[in-house]
């Protein structure tokens, strides 16, 4: 895990922020607290990892703490800005433009900002995608609409030419939502730009529904998809307890990582089995997932089970592995798979099966942001422009223990991160489900 490694062997992660030059202008931001780049927020969390590190005289792993200067790099009054928006659909992009939108044009009062039109394809001229002009009053209600104005895409470009479109329009502060792929195409913008010396900050945020990004706790659109999914699984469940021996099958978002089908388990307790990427299980024997649902169907005569789409993979014979446009591997769907095996079990025991499967993702990506998510929103999209004009570069918003910190990208997109399955999260799966239990042959019951 992540936090492990990282206090076995601290000296192994960079937590140095990219830097294009000292801060010589005075900031136009009123009425704030400034921030000074030896504002640290540390890494380690518990007092006795803390003195640990300290007694050990291992470097100290610590982020530095995002929010307005009151010196900054760039002047407002020369300043050129982009965004743009990349990869599958998440709630709160929208919320995120705007949020980019307000804070350049209010607080810095920078008045050239382009929205690049689908992803990285718009820096790439023989797309022939233009920008738009983005204003405040443009962006105005765009945070009530889910998706999002700029469109997206999927694919790598070459840095090269990128950076040769945003030469060609004078850009000097570029802001690249999305998730891991987004931020490793928008580190070699930012390499790229260094080997030119051209002055530009190139800052990610964070967007990845499955809240995978490593040293980042919480990316926005995770808390409106379990949100989203909570009336899912109640459908899964009226459905399930509509029939003899019904079983609703929900799969959720999740390629890697479980963190929306875990919390969204644990939102709706009608679920009795979450299945994620990071615990492998069986099918079959007496303590695979048709023997521990025979034994709930045999004492309830209905169940629900909520699968990530990245697990049980190993179940499935293919050897050949798919990706999309973006290099991610295209995942065997796990719910039809539960569906058919579910089926053919229930034939060969000669007993009546209802499985009803339900697979919204589609829906879920696509809504607009959540209250909670709206604010988070806006808060990343704040102190990514903060970062942006004091000419931080390479690096990507994050959240830690509760602070918005600036985190290189190259660490962002070190590992993914996955469920903690000692954390208080999938134990407290484990406690609202009891699917061990079930697994195990002796349930209690729920």
């Amino acid at each position: 895990m992540i936090y492990a490694d990282v206090l076995a062997h601290p000296e192994q992660f960079d937590f140095s922020i990219a830097s294009l030059g000292p801060c010589t202008i005075d900031s136009p931001v009123k009425g704030r607290d400034f921030v000074e780049d030896d504002d640290q927020i540390t890494f380690a969390s518990q007092v006795k990892n803390i003195l640990r590190l300290q007694q050990s005289g291992q470097p100290f792993p610590a982020f530095q703490k995002a929010g307005p200067r009151a010196r900054i790099f760039h002047d407002p009054a020369w300043s050129h800005a982009a965004l743009l928006t990349c990869g599958g659909l998440c709630p709160g992009l929208n919320n995120v433009i705007k949020g980019v939108v307000n804070v350049l044009w209010h607080e810095y009062g920078v008045r050239t900002i382009y929205g690049v039109k689908y992803g990285y394809q718009g820096l790439v001229a023989r797309y022939g995608h233009a920008p738009l002009h983005l204003t405040p009053e443009l962006v105005d209600e765009i945070h009530e609409e889910g998706g999002t104005i700029l469109a997206s895409s999927r694919g790598n470009q070459k840095p090269e030419e990128m950076v040769d479109t945003l030469e060609r329009m004078n850009i000097n502060l570029l802001f690249c939502i999305g998730g891991d792929g987004t931020l490793r195409g928008a580190r070699d913008i930012a390499e790229e730009a260094a080997r030119r010396q051209r002055k530009i900050s190139v800052i990610g945020i964070p967007k990845t529904i499955d809240n995978d990004l490593g040293f980042i706790e919480k990316s926005f659109g995770f808390e409106t998809a379990v949100h989203t999914a909570f009336d899912i699984i109640t459908t899964a469940h009226n459905e399930a307890e509509g029939a003899y021996n019904g079983v609703g099958i929900v799969k959720l978002m999740g390629r890697d990582s479980g963190f929306i089908a875990a919390a969204a388990s644990l939102a709706n307790t009608v679920v009795d089995f979450c299945l994620v990427p990071e615990v492998e299980f069986t099918m079959d024997g007496e303590h695979g997932l048709l023997a521990a649902l025979g034994r709930k169907l045999d004492r309830f005569h209905h169940a629900v089970i909520v699968a990530a789409e990245g697990a049980g993979q190993h179940l499935f014979n293919s050897t050949e592995i798919k990706r999309d446009a973006s290099g991610n591997i295209l995942k065997n769907d796990i719910g039809l798979f539960l569906k058919d095996e579910i089926n053919a079990w229930g034939k060969k025991r000669g007993i009546e099966v209802n499985t009803k499967y339900l697979d919204p993702s589609y829906h879920i990506r696509s809504v607009a942001a959540i209250s909670s998510d709206a604010i988070f929103c806006y808060l990343l999209a704040e102190n990514a422009v903060h970062a942006a004009m004091a000419g931080k570069t390479n690096m990507v918003i994050g959240n830690w223990n509760n602070y918005f910190t600036h985190v290189p990208i190259a660490l962002a997109t070190r590992q993914r991160r996955k469920i903690d399955l000692d954390g208080a999260l999938w134990k407290g799966v484990l406690s609202a489900t009891q699917q061990d239990e079930w697994f195990a042959g002796v349930p209690k019951g729920k």
